[in-house]
């Protein structure tokens, strides 16, 4: 399984996220969390989802397992996301990035045995996957580079 197009997930409103839906755009994975100090990057990531919303789609994952910075319900989520950020980009139920419990497009995501890229460690909220519009992964980036960063905003303009 080489394409995130194989994936479905559980939205954030119940409704299911088909990433096949998203053939011929360019994705971008981000767990995020929203009392985490990379927060603010919901800003960042919701400009780029407007500033390129003909071929970008960008999903958030919340997640918990860093540092308990997202503990709040789906609800609880939505409305922070909505409210602070005006976020119009999906997302996702809460789901885990590690332990035994690893969601399976994280386990996609994580291990080159699977993607066929590159491994990758998840290891803080507001780490970035880029991934083309066959629904290959392109890119890694961790939480500390910024949406804005150069070579994201070259591959969107591509």
């Amino acid at each position: 399984m080489n394409t995130i197009h194989l994936f479905k997930v559980e939205g954030i409103d119940g409704e299911e996220i088909d990433f096949s839906a998203f053939k011929g755009k360019k994705i971008m994975v981000v767990n995020v969390a929203s009392a985490c100090g990379y927060t603010p990057q919901y800003q960042q990531l919701q400009e780029l989802q407007m500033e390129f919303k003909d071929k970008l789609v960008i999903i958030g994952f919340p997640c918990n397992d860093f540092g308990g910075q997202e503990p709040g319900s789906a609800e609880e989520i939505q409305a922070f996301c909505s409210l602070n950020y005006g976020l119009t980009f999906p997302l996702t139920r809460k789901v885990n990035i590690k332990g035994e419990s690893v969601h399976p497009i994280y386990n996609w995501l994580l291990h080159k045995a699977q993607n066929q890229v590159m491994d990758t460690e998840v290891t803080w909220n507001f780490c970035k996957y880029t991934l083309d519009e066959e629904g290959h992964l392109i890119h890694f980036f961790p939480s500390a580079i910024s949406p804005f960063d150069d070579t994201i905003l070259e591959w969107l303009q591509t």
